[in-house]
């Protein structure tokens, strides 16, 4: 698949066959994500995949709209190491780039998956705090540990369907608003 044809064509995947995902395959869609550009080069992001059966099926109580995880091959938990993000602490300024960094590592995950026939759906766990201190409990992580965001993966039970053009030349400003 070229690059532009997945870009354009990757859509959220709901619906999945019953068929597991070889771990060579994870480890390759997992290495394009690992490869995605970070805030100072941090790589601050983890991955935790998961293909519990029980875990999947219950995944719905913790984050809610993750109910059609029960029938994916597995999930791919994106998460973030709050000490190793670029970030600042001071008493007049305060910020992180952890999410940022695991959105681009998640986009990049999403987009491998794709490209190698696998479908997939981003499911947020950041910023709702009520989903990360559950997926910490329940995944028993370090307190450094972020989870950022849930994603279902797949072999797609069916097509997804293509939106209508997205491309909008209005919100394109060139030079000035």
């Amino acid at each position: 698949m070229e690059l532009m044809e997945g870009l354009l064509t990757r859509r959220s995947v709901r619906k999945y066959q019953p068929r597991k995902i070889e771990k060579n395959i994870l480890e390759e869609i997992i290495k394009a994500a690992q490869y995605s550009p970070t805030a100072h080069n941090k790589q601050p992001w983890e991955f935790l995949v998961i293909d519990d059966s029980e875990f999947l099926a219950n995944l719905r109580h913790i984050q809610r709209w993750t109910s059609f995880a029960k029938d994916a091959a597995c999930v791919v938990i994106v998460c973030g190491d709050v000490e190793r993000s670029f970030n600042r602490n001071k008493d007049d300024e305060k910020w992180s780039f952890i999410d940022v960094d695991c959105a681009i590592a998640t986009q990049s995950l999403m987009l491998a998956a794709w490209a190698k026939g696998i479908g997939s759906c981003y499911c947020g766990a950041a910023p709702m705090q009520r989903v990360v201190d559950a997926l910490r409990e329940k995944l028993e992580l370090p307190d450094n540990i972020r989870p950022f965001a849930i994603v279902p993966l797949g072999y797609p039970a069916e097509t997804p369907k293509q939106p209508d053009d997205r491309y909008n030349p209005e919100k394109i400003h060139w030079g000035r608003w």
